[in-house]
């Protein structure tokens, strides 16, 4: 994993509301946009437009964070963790094992 993933996912993990997003999918994996919009309705009282959804979902994707797949015309998406393990592992393992005074 090169510096700009790792940067990618970090910026991607750093918004509350995409937060929120990979929660969703981490319990119902394949949701499409208009199932996250409702989720957040539903579950915060929160209302973000389809397209605020849908930039963070971007967000989300580029970092690797997301995968979609298609049904039919409506585009899924799912919580991938193989990235989130990677930066953890490339980015933060290297501080906790070392003694700090």
């Amino acid at each position: 994993m090169q510096d700009r993933q790792i940067n990618l996912v970090f910026k991607a993990l750093a918004h509350p509301e995409r937060r929120r997003i990979l929660d969703s999918l981490r319990e119902r994996p394949d949701q499409s946009l208009f199932e996250i919009c409702t989720w957040s309705v539903a579950t915060k009282g929160k209302v973000l437009s389809r397209q605020t959804v849908s930039q963070h979902l971007d967000m989300l994707e580029r970092a690797g964070l997301i995968q979609v797949t298609w049904k039919g015309r409506t585009k899924m998406h799912s919580f991938v963790v193989d990235p989130l393990r990677d930066a953890v592992a490339i980015a933060v393992s290297p501080y906790l094992r070392r003694k700090w005074k």
